[in-house]
């Protein structure tokens, strides 16, 4: 699983289900939003989906791409042992099938995994308290963010049943010193949760930046916001179509040769 620098933009994969083409395009869609709100890390970090109807397959971006050049044919679909699916023509980077193979082997229920390593990420990946109720946007991850002690770059297999022991049941993870990490029921999902997260942190780094007193409201008030934000979220999922749909006309006002 070493870089590779040979794009083999012209060669296609084989046997790809209308599916299987709809997830493609739907991830390849995450990795240009991830470029355009300049949530990457040159060619490191990764964004994967399950293969659909399948439990041992998924999509993961070809080592040594930019996100802004990943296309839904890019993708490269792998077993969770790390083996091409017929499809020889990328390599995947290590650390990444570590980190997403371990959620995909061990919950049923995501679809969608995103890892990134943004600065804001990063710098309250760095804190002791990690991720404050300090607004709105953060009162939503209140008691719902799990952590997960740094170990190095993730190229241990061992740590694969760690990661999913820190994550438990929950959506929200922060690596410790490393980035944060969000998983969903869909791309759609799995990405806004992200978007928001990182939110969170980047409002977090500019409060504390400020070097004044900062108010937190009661853990009551916290819990509330967050049940109302739970509520949202999960019992009317047209709001996550509506803010996706308007996030696809976004990219799709630059171009959508993501869907080549």
């Amino acid at each position: 699983m070493n870089s590779s620098t040979d794009p083999h933009r012209n060669r296609k994969p084989l046997n790809i289900s209308e599916p299987e083409w709809a997830a493609r395009v739907q991830l390849a869609a995450a990795y240009r939003l991830a470029a355009r709100f300049n949530l990457t890390d040159l060619i490191y970090t990764h964004l994967s989906t399950r293969i659909p109807g399948r439990h041992d397959q998924f999509l993961l971006n070809p080592h040594g791409w930019f996100f802004n050049e990943i296309t839904a044919t890019s993708l490269v679909k792998i077993d969770t042992e790390g083996r091409p699916v017929e499809d020889g023509r990328f390599e995947v980077n290590a650390a990444g099938f570590t980190i997403h193979s371990a959620l995909h082997r061990a919950r049923a229920d995501v679809e969608c995994v995103v890892h990134l390593h943004t600065d804001a990420g990063m710098a309250v990946a760095a804190l002791k308290e990690g991720l404050l109720p300090l607004n709105q946007i953060s009162m939503q991850f209140y008691n719902r963010v799990a952590y997960h002690d740094y170990e190095g770059i993730s190229l241990d297999l061992d740590e694969r049943q760690r990661i999913v022991k820190s994550l438990g049941d929950k959506h929200y993870l922060i690596l410790r010193n490393h980035g944060l990490l969000t998983t969903g029921r869909s791309v759609a999902e799995a990405f806004t949760r992200m978007f928001y997260l990182n939110r969170a942190c980047e409002i977090q780094v500019k409060t504390l930046a400020m070097g004044r007193e900062v108010n937190l409201p009661s853990a009551v008030v916290c819990e509330h916001a967050a049940k109302q934000h739970d509520d949202y979220a999960y019992l009317d999922t047209v709001h996550l179509d509506r803010e996706w749909t308007a996030l696809l006309r976004l990219l799709d006002r630059d171009g959508s040769d993501y869907i080549s």
